[in-house]
């Protein structure tokens, strides 16, 4: 197989595995969740990933690791007031851009 082939063959599988894991779920869970601990538990999912994925970007991501902490902590205090994603994420990386522009 060549090379170019194989990477649309990788391409492929990929689209497959990822519409599979979306379509499962529509098809198996028909009806609505009554338990009230699996209601909760997916409730929280979101959060737990979207944390997982920027926590150790923040904090490897940047050339001072006090600056990553500075908009770390921004960003989860403005999100602990209630504030919306966009204007969390623009406030952290002007904190951050602060940060490095001082250190």
């Amino acid at each position: 197989m060549h090379a170019e082939t194989s990477i649309w063959l990788y391409i492929a599988v990929m689209a497959g595995v990822t519409y599979a894991i979306r379509l499962l779920p529509l098809l198996i869970l028909r009806r609505e969740i009554r338990n009230v601990w699996f209601r909760s538990f997916l409730h929280y999912v979101p959060y737990a990933t979207l944390t997982a994925m920027t926590v150790p970007a923040a904090l490897m991501g940047d050339l001072h690791l006090l600056s990553g902490l500075l908009g770390l902590a921004t960003a989860g205090l403005l999100s602990y007031l209630g504030r919306n994603l966009l204007l969390s994420a623009a406030a952290a990386s002007l904190a951050v851009w602060l940060a490095e522009s001082l250190f």
